[in-house]
């Protein structure tokens, strides 16, 4: 029985030149600041086909959005090659940010809609950069709420910013 027969659509035959699907990247990130600003860390987890890599770095003196933003760009630039992936945070700042106000601020010649200029712009352009070569799924996640991979990589983040108030005291 031929696909019309049955009212099912037949699939079509796969190109001989198609790419490969792209490979699949769950991403989660944090970002960490003691005093807003203070020292500050952030951290990422990428997990393709059961293997883990944690990413986490920090600054002496930042912001807790700044940390945020580096934990999403610093993974999206860790990818080597365009990938579907999907990045959760729980940072609604990055995840408004990146698909809600980035469109507006590129129209309006990195403005906010007030005229002011758009804060941390120096990292939005990064976002936005590493991000446009893959296909991302970005996932809003309630912080501190028990979601392990949240309170993993807030950990980690925690611990770099703890790292950079220590080594400033020195």
């Amino acid at each position: 029985m031929t696909a019309a027969a049955t009212g099912r659509a037949a699939a079509a035959p796969a190109a001989a030149d198609a790419p490969a699907p792209a490979k699949q990247v769950d991403v989660h990130t944090d970002g960490a600041c003691l005093g807003n600003p203070g020292p500050g860390g952030w951290a990422a987890l990428l997990r393709y086909r059961g293997r883990e890599r944690e990413l986490a770095g920090g600054e002496p003196l930042t912001t807790n959005n700044r940390m945020e933003l580096m934990a999403a760009i610093v993974a999206l630039e860790t990818l080597s090659e365009a990938c579907d992936v999907t990045l959760h945070t729980d940072s609604q700042y990055v995840r408004q940010g990146i698909t809600e106000w980035l469109p507006n601020w590129l129209r309006r010649n990195w403005k906010t809609a007030g005229g002011a200029p758009v804060k941390n712009r120096d990292l939005w352009e990064r976002l936005h950069a590493a991000s446009a070569r893959h296909r991302i799924r970005w996932r809003w996640v309630k912080g501190h709420s028990g979601d392990p991979d949240n309170e993993r990589v807030d950990q980690l983040a925690r611990t770099q910013a703890i790292k950079f108030k220590e080594t400033t005291r020195a």
